[in-house]
Parts: C-alpha cells; structure tokens; sequence
C-alpha cells in the first residue's frame, strides 16, 4: 500500500463493467481505498461511477500511474502512448505484461512492477 499512498491519479487499463473481470476489481479496490481511479476502455461509458476514457490521451489530468489489466499485446500498444504523455509509473497485473513491455518500460525510463497484484499491497 506504500506505493499506493504516493500516488494521486491512476489510469486503470483494461477497466470492466463486469464484477467477474479484474478490470472491475481492480477499479473498485482502488475506489474503495480512497484512490481517484481513471477507467480506460473504448467501449465502455461509466464504470462504477467513473467516467470512461477510451485512451490515456484523451485524460485532461495528470496521471500518475497507469494500471494495465489487458492482454499483452494490448499493453505493449498502450505503453508506447504512456511514455510519450511522461507517465513514469506503470503496474502490470498478472497475465498484462510480457519481456517487451518490461524492456520498453526499462529502455524508456518507466518504473515498472509486474508480476505482482495490485490487490494485494499492502
């Protein structure tokens, strides 16, 4: 939870509609932490209350940690856009990162952390 206290605006990629799917989950943990939580998702509208972004670009505030909860191919897509808005801080859940999203993250200066549940910090 130390890492989540240092950060204000969180993108969560990959946000869902659907309680069985960690896009949900994830965005109601962080909800119910207190967070302010920024779903990402082009095809959805509101998520718990939120309202949807369909990319990280479209977001007016500063973000200040992009959570990804998509298939790889679909964060190694997404991380190219972090970098070039100076998003410094990306999470990849489990089953979202691959050795190409981390070498971006580590070529291109972002602090990454993967293979962990944001769910479960403490």
């Amino acid at each position: 939870m130390e890492n989540l206290k240092k950060e204000k605006i969180y993108a969560v990629v990959g946000a869902s509609n659907n309680p069985e799917k960690y896009g949900y989950k994830v965005m109601k943990y962080l909800l119910n932490k207190g967070q302010e939580v920024i779903p990402v998702n082009p095809k959805e509208k509101e998520i718990l209350g939120q309202k949807v972004y369909a990319k990280i670009s479209e977001i007016s505030k500063s973000v200040d940690m992009v959570i990804f909860v998509v298939p790889p191919l679909v964060t190694e897509k997404v991380l190219t856009e972090v970098a070039s808005l100076g998003i410094k801080r990306v999470w990849m859940q489990p089953g979202s990162e691959s050795e190409k999203a981390i070498n971006f993250c580590q070529e291109n200066g972002l602090e990454c952390t993967h293979h962990a549940c944001i769910m479960m910090k403490k």
